[in-house]
């Protein structure tokens, strides 16, 4: 398939119109959803999230041609309101002052700290060279220096940790749920 004149006219017409790029797709036939995109983009057709709030006058110059043609009854163009809900942002600690507790590292039980430390002392040490699918994962210390490695007991089934770390890397739902209250 390649770019007629009379393609890219429709398609630049269509885009105008404010068709979705999969529909402007199935009416030229041939080309894919992501080739559409790609010649808007190569166009350098407008964004239509920003046109919408400041339409361009030689777009409402060009639809009277187009409804002239099709003879449909005419109705006011609606315009598009474009809502961006923006996620509140984590306030910012200084540098050199500590961050505060994380939840999540409030919720492990002293039992399973107390639990995984002294597996930790019994772990194989192992390298990442040295994992298999039957070794645990769990990585201990900083990866940066020498003194790091991973645990390498015998997983537990379905888990990539042993019985230890799995208890800490995995909660049960009710206690998850309980926590968003």
């Amino acid at each position: 398939m390649s770019w007629t004149d009379e393609r890219v006219e429709l398609l630049k017409k269509m885009w105008g119109e404010g068709q979705s790029a999969s529909q402007i797709a199935k009416e030229l036939g041939g080309v894919t959803r992501n080739a559409v995109i790609g010649k808007v983009h190569r166009l350098g057709l407008s964004n239509r999230a920003t046109a919408a709030s400041t339409p361009a006058p030689e777009k409402k110059a060009a639809k009277p041609a187009a409804s002239k043609a099709k003879a449909a009854p005419k109705s006011a163009p609606k315009e598009k309101v474009v809502e961006v809900t923006v996620a509140p942002r984590k306030p910012i600690v200084p540098a050199g002052q500590p961050l505060p507790p994380q939840p999540s590292a409030n919720e492990i039980s002293p039992e399973a700290l107390a639990n995984v430390r002294e597996v930790e002392k019994t772990s194989k040490k192992i390298s990442l060279m040295e994992l298999t699918e039957r070794t645990c994962k769990w990585p201990i210390g900083d990866p940066a220096t020498e003194d790091f490695w991973f645990c390498g007991l015998s997983v537990q089934q379905g888990k990539p940790y042993c019985e230890a770390h799995v208890g800490v890397a995995f909660q049960p739902m009710s206690s998850r749920r309980d926590r968003r209250r």
